[in-house]
């Protein structure tokens, strides 16, 4: 099976229980909710979505044959030394294209495995890390893993989640390019998660810091 990759860049995992941890984003084309045109944007599952999935304009872009020449192309761009490599599967929806050939020839090259989904689709076996993040009005199936991540404010009843087999509960500011905007979705934010304690704040680091 071959892959078609967005980008493949090094930085610090920004959001959620893993944030500051040194990681490879391997960041898929395409997704099940949104094609990516900024024109059908209203009209998506994730009008929100801060994130280009489909230009093939990211650094290491481009269709790869088979997962041993992906995994290389992840295993070359870990620039740390000591540790465990980490290796953060993203999109769009990975699990799009996300298979057990690639989680096996990461692997092999000492990979810890996380994915960050919408929860459309049920993971394979072997990922280290499960992050749902799911989207309103959105069919999801994945109930459990890791990390329940809900960008916020969005029509969920937060106590209904609650009862999910999920180790981490984050609620996440939904980013807006009108800065009023983005403000009170802060403060909606930082207000539900005092209201419903089970909830932590997620915050976009790496947007503060300036990194990818």
């Amino acid at each position: 099976m071959g892959y078609r990759v967005q980008e493949i860049f090094p930085t610090l995992q920004g959001e959620g229980a893993q944030a500051g941890r040194s990681a490879v984003f391997l960041r898929f084309s395409g997704c099940n909710l949104w094609d990516g045109d900024p024109r059908s944007r209203t009209g998506a599952a994730c009008p929100f979505c801060d994130t280009d999935f489909v230009s093939l304009s990211g650094d290491h872009a481009g269709d790869y044959p088979d997962a041993r020449s992906l995994a290389a192309a992840v295993s070359d761009r870990w620039t740390g030394s000591g540790g465990t490599p980490y290796a953060v599967c993203t999109g769009g929806e990975p699990l799009l294209q996300l298979d057990r050939p690639l989680l096996e020839a990461l692997r092999e090259r000492g990979f810890e495995i996380a994915v960050e989904t919408n929860g459309t689709r049920e993971p394979p076996g072997g990922i280290d890390w499960v992050c749902v993040s799911p989207k309103a009005g959105a069919r999801w199936v994945q109930k459990a893993g890791d990390e329940l991540k809900i960008v916020w404010p969005q029509a969920f009843d937060l106590e209904t989640l609650e009862a999910l087999p999920f180790r981490h509960l984050f609620l996440q500011p939904r980013d807006d390019p009108d800065p009023a905007t983005a403000a009170r979705n802060r403060a909606a934010t930082v207000e539900a998660c005092r209201l419903r304690p089970s909830w932590r704040l997620s915050f976009q680091i790496h947007k503060a810091l300036g990194i990818p």
